[in-house]
């Protein structure tokens, strides 16, 4: 017989929410018998009541009044499932105001919104359960907040969107151009009919914030966060840059320096070919996290999905069942806005190392006048590379990558590069990024 019994009310009916009931009413017996919680759906509100789902619900249990929850005293925990930020922050408020404990995997909220609904839910004695808002069905935020809870996170190095991994994975491995493998992303499944909030970087940049805030104890929100998404990439530059021992990802990371500075970008970069987070591919997510004490440590998964994403919302509402969430919750500190603002780092201050390509003409002196330009900015070169292009216009591409440098001094030189008269067309520039080697003894 179970400890206790537990109601719950998913808000939220769509493709995650019908994966949390088929958990929910499939697999109560086998969760009792591990907890001792018995776990009751006791409620699925949605506005579409008459579509048929991927999960059959008991008769009487669809609805499409939310007052059917928020009066239910005996319900304890509401899933909030709808997404967006502006219908979805008010059922949360509303929820907690009316005494439920709230699971929720939206991003975008949380990131947008995470202090003014975390005082909310402070203010009411009630918890916010997010693991399922970064990586799908990768329990990173239980790990950052308990499991490495004693040390001090230096950096985040995430492959956090399934859509953009898969995208630059085939473009990749098959030479595909950007837009078919987008189409090809699009009929699997992978990618949305309006994919621009996961390649412009947005996404990502949302799952960072909340990454971020957790790993630093501080509030940071996507404004503080430099973007840059994948839709401009080229297959060439793929192909160029693992010529020289480097792949293509969209990371995003969040990095913490020893006097205080955070700096916190999403962009599409090189880093070594031999690095375990360029051997992530397709639509799976890693997330790779440096602590003083523990060293580097990975964690690699579904990143998206029904039934990734629905077991870590059913996980979270273990944990709020068993009063774990609650205890945690009430020890979530994060340093005020007003006090992390000036710590943060423009992009103008990374120092890094850069892969620049350039469509230049094939005659004499052309890379005395590159090498002029980069020189006049206080640029140099680790390595260069060029291939014979049989063409009639006499322009062949040009890859040089340089040694460490500012971003506010590339993006100089990149200015000047495109006004010689022996480059043709815009130059391309990609960020290198060297992740760290683990050294903790």
């Amino acid at each position: 017989m179970a400890e206790k019994t537990v109601k719950i009310a998913i808000v939220g009916f769509g493709t995650i929410g019908s994966g949390v009931a088929k958990i929910l009413l499939e697999d109560a017996d086998y969760i009792e018998a591990k907890t001792g919680i018995r776990l009751e759906l006791a409620r699925v509100v949605d506005i579409d009541t008459k579509s048929k789902r991927k999960v059959a619900l008991p008769k009487g249990l669809l609805t499409d009044n939310l007052n059917s929850i928020l009066e239910d005293k005996s319900i304890e925990i509401g899933v909030e499932l709808v997404g967006g930020t502006k219908a979805a922050k008010d059922i949360q408020l509303k929820l907690l105001a009316g005494g439920k404990d709230v699971v929720t995997a939206n991003k975008a909220l949380l990131a947008e919104h995470g202090n003014e609904l975390f005082t909310a839910a402070h203010k009411a004695d009630k918890c916010i359960a997010f693991e399922a808002s970064c990586a799908g069905g990768i329990p990173i935020i239980s790990a950052i907040r308990t499991g490495l809870a004693a040390n001090k996170i230096k950096a985040i190095y995430a492959i956090v969107n399934g859509t953009c991994n898969y995208i630059l994975s085939n473009m990749t491995k098959k030479n595909m151009q950007f837009a078919d493998a987008l189409k090809q992303a699009q009929e699997k499944g992978y990618a949305e009919a309006d994919p621009a909030l996961d390649i412009n970087g947005t996404d990502s940049a949302h799952k960072l914030a909340i990454l971020a805030s957790i790993a630093f104890g501080c509030e940071i929100t996507p404004d503080d966060i430099y973007v840059e998404g994948i839709e401009n990439i080229d297959t060439s530059d793929i192909c160029y840059g693992r010529e020289m021992g480097y792949t293509l990802k969209l990371l995003a990371i969040a990095q913490r320096a020893d006097n205080g500075k955070i700096f916190l970008r999403v962009h599409p970069c090189f880093i070594p070919s031999d690095s375990a987070l360029a051997r992530v591919d397709g639509p799976f997510n890693a997330v790779s996290i440096f602590g003083n004490a523990a060293g580097q440590v990975m964690f690699y998964g579904r990143g998206a999905g029904m039934m990734p994403t629905a077991s870590a919302i059913v996980a979270d509402i273990i944990e709020v069942a068993m009063g774990n969430s609650k205890r945690l919750f009430k020890h979530l500190k994060l340093e005020p806005r007003n006090k992390v603002k000036n710590r943060i780092s423009k992009i103008d201050e990374l120092t890094s190392r850069f892969y620049i390509k350039l469509r230049a003409l094939d005659k004499p002196g052309v890379f005395a006048q590159i090498g002029t330009v980069l020189a006049k900015n206080d640029i140099s070169l680790s390595g260069v590379l060029q291939h014979e292009e049989h063409n009639t216009n006499n322009v062949v591409p040009v890859v040089v990558i340089t040694h460490q440098t500012r971003q506010d001094k590339i993006a100089a030189a990149i200015k000047d590069l495109g006004k010689l008269d022996v480059v043709k067309d815009n130059p391309v520039c990609i960020r290198i990024v060297d992740i760290p080697e683990d050294n903790v003894e």
